[in-house]
């Protein structure tokens, strides 16, 4: 499976490049087509000095070429870059591309990190990512609350849950199954994207907690 990681050359996409390469292809987009490749070049041989031999591969390339030929198409960029990266891309993608959206729209501020839709009274990531989409169904938000710094090490295991919402149940499928194919992690449906903003609001939350109580890069997970 091609897995297009927009904003790859970011911690989060470094992360998500490294625990799927063993057995995809992994495409890193950038608006830079030599920082992708130069980053891709970098993840691989971080990922062959950790697993050895991978059955996948990693390339970087430019944005729209990462869109077009992706299954799954990863936007790993920030809330307000939303517009101005979608708008040009996400009409370029497949029919069947699933596209995931792990973007959170939160501040910091003297209280303390909050989440842009209810301090500002503006769409949640989902609303915004899925008025650029041609297939809206095809949008599934996941992947909010989990350690950047614990991702990007390829040996670390991980003990999270990952909330999905979304409303297309093979998309939902697809993501559910890269979910569990890095170690450690652990789907939760929580609904259709009409409820991803509680999705996206877990991350404040968790990072407030973080703060508040000198906590190390904590996570999610339900008993």
């Amino acid at each position: 499976m091609k897995i297009g990681i927009i904003g790859g050359t970011g911690g989060m996409g470094k992360g998500f490049a490294l625990r799927w390469c063993k057995n995809h292809e992994i495409l890193i987009g950038s608006r830079d087509t030599q920082r992708a490749s130069d980053a891709a070049n970098e993840y691989l041989q971080t990922a062959k000095q950790a697993f050895g031999n991978i059955n996948g591969t990693i390339s970087g390339t430019d944005n729209d070429s990462v869109a077009t030929q992706s299954d799954v198409l990863i936007l790993s960029i920030p809330y307000e870059n939303i517009d101005s990266v979608c708008s040009g891309l996400l009409g370029k993608i497949k029919d069947s591309c699933t596209v995931i959206s792990p973007i959170v729209p939160m501040t910091k501020t003297d209280i303390g990190f909050e989440f842009i839709p209810l301090k500002e009274n503006k769409p949640f990531s989902h609303q915004m990512v899925q008025k650029h989409m041609k297939n809206k169904n095809k949008l599934v938000s996941a992947f909010h609350v989990i350690s950047e710094k614990k991702l990007v090490d390829p040996t670390f295991t991980l003990d999270y849950d990952i909330f999905v919402c979304g409303d297309d149940k093979e998309s939902i499928d697809v993501v559910n199954s890269m979910i569990g194919e890095i170690s450690g992690l652990r789907p939760i449906f929580l609904g259709s994207g009409a409820l991803a903003y509680l999705a996206e609001i877990s991350t404040p939350l968790l990072l407030n907690a973080m703060i508040k109580n000198k906590m190390k890069n904590p996570g999610i997970k339900i008993l």
